[in-house]
């Protein structure tokens, strides 16, 4: 049977190496060559005889395309499939790879492109973090290729991401939530905004910013006392918004907050379906969609100032950081500190894996280093540990302790303020 497919070793200008190329007649009968891009002759074989069967079997060989084209490509067969955060995601990342590296072809880009691109990311002064989120995006983003079948292999399978330190997960204690609620309350800021229910609300349900700003009216169910975090439509009177991780779920309200939410309600003009957007916020967002100026990306918050005025309201409580987001987490914090499973919390933050919840799990009690400090006190009494702690030490070769008033003195100072003695030196 003749080989519609063959191989090329086509040599560098020095002699010293060589690539190999794919020789084939496409469906026109016009005659191709596709570089490789490498020299394993293993994974040539392989290529080739892919690209065999192909043929053989009426399919044709994707043109060869830098990775411009690749991400053309990649954008508009995910459309639709993916959010459009994720999309503009793809995009940054790559445009930046292509400034590094350059507009190469799609099967030439190798595991030390990656490697240049993390360390030109680094020189730029981006963090470790962010580096490492830009080097997840472009291993999906070349797995999408090889799962469509534009790669055998991904060139980023192995690019080690960059370590870095996990950030301090920060919640509010009890009494920062008060100050918050009653800085928002008595401040004024955002006059049409009602900061303290935004944050009496986060603080029940654990719900995200963007959830909360696209909740409308119809997502409060006052009988059952619980709230729809659901999808909302692109319709004439709300705009489209997906929610993330997961497709729906519904949180529990308490009693105040009903009665709170009940009042507030019956304050609000109609027309406006939305619980915490402002009417001329609202009327100015309707304008911007009949403009065709308004995204999805806008959705995600569509108040204007909201972190600043979220940081002047801070700054009146006198509580030094913070985020929107610590809300939440003070919130999934205390629904496992007062006995919630960690599927529980799952279920009801909406996360889809324990290891997202799990982050939480790092600041869930203040109590935590005090727990751990009495039991490690519980467990050297039962192992008899603490007398020998108590002993003096004594010097080599002298059969009085060293400095035995000394001693003394320092381990009853320690014992009178709490505190075992040191134990350098056992």
């Amino acid at each position: 049977m003749k080989q519609l497919v063959k191989l090329w070793k086509r040599p560098s200008y020095d002699g010293q190496s060589y690539t190999y190329y794919l020789l084939f007649s496409d469906e026109n009968g016009k005659r191709r060559q596709s570089s490789l891009g490498h020299s394993d002759a293993k994974k040539a074989e392989n290529q080739r005889a892919r690209l065999e069967r192909e043929l053989r079997m009426g399919g044709t060989q994707p043109i060869s395309m830098g990775l411009k084209g690749f991400l053309n490509d990649c954008v508009e067969r995910s459309r639709g499939q993916v959010r459009e955060n994720t999309i503009l995601e793809y995009k940054a990342t790559m445009n930046e790879f292509i400034t590094t590296i350059g507009d190469l072809d799609l099967r030439s880009v190798l595991h030390k492109h990656g490697e240049q691109f993390i360390q030109k990311c680094l020189d730029k002064g981006n963090r470790p973090a962010t580096v490492h989120k830009k080097i997840g995006t472009m291993k999906r983003l070349f797995q999408l290729a090889v799962e469509r079948g534009q790669l055998d292999s991904n060139p980023f399978r192995f690019v080690k991401k960059p370590k870095s330190s996990k950030k301090q997960i920060n919640i509010f204690s009890d009494d920062q939530c008060y100050r918050l609620v009653k800085s928002a309350r008595e401040s004024g800021i955002g006059a049409l905004f009602r900061w303290d229910i935004l944050f009496i609300m986060a603080l029940c349900t654990g719900m995200r910013r963007a959830e909360l700003l696209n909740t409308t009216w119809q997502d409060i169910d006052f009988a059952a006392m619980k709230i729809h975090v659901s999808p909302k439509e692109n319709t004439d009177f709300t705009w489209a918004w997906n929610i993330k991780d997961t497709d729906r779920r519904s949180v529990p309200l308490t009693d105040e907050l009903v009665l709170l939410l009940a009042e507030y309600q019956a304050e609000q003009p109609a027309g406006n379906p939305y619980v915490f957007i402002p009417p001329d916020r609202y009327d100015r967002i309707q304008l911007l969609r009949r403009q065709d100026k308004w995204n999805s990306r806008k959705c995600l918050c569509p108040m204007t100032n909201f972190r600043r005025q979220f940081k002047l309201i801070l700054k009146k409580a006198g509580i030094k950081s913070g985020t929107f987001h610590d809300l939440r987490r003070t919130c999934l914090s205390k629904w496992f500190a007062h006995g919630l499973k960690e599927f529980d919390v799952m279920t009801m933050a909406g996360h889809s894996s324990f290891e997202t919840t799990r982050r939480f799990y790092l600041a869930i009690c203040n109590d935590l280093i005090d727990k751990a400090r009495q039991a490690s006190n519980r467990s050297l009494s039962d192992m008899s540990v603490a007398n020998v702690l108590q002993m003096p030490l004594r010097r080599k070769g002298s059969t009085t302790p060293a400095n035995a008033s000394a001693c003394q003195e320092r381990t009853y100072k320690l014992a009178g303020a709490g505190f075992e003695p040191a134990t350098s030196g056992l």
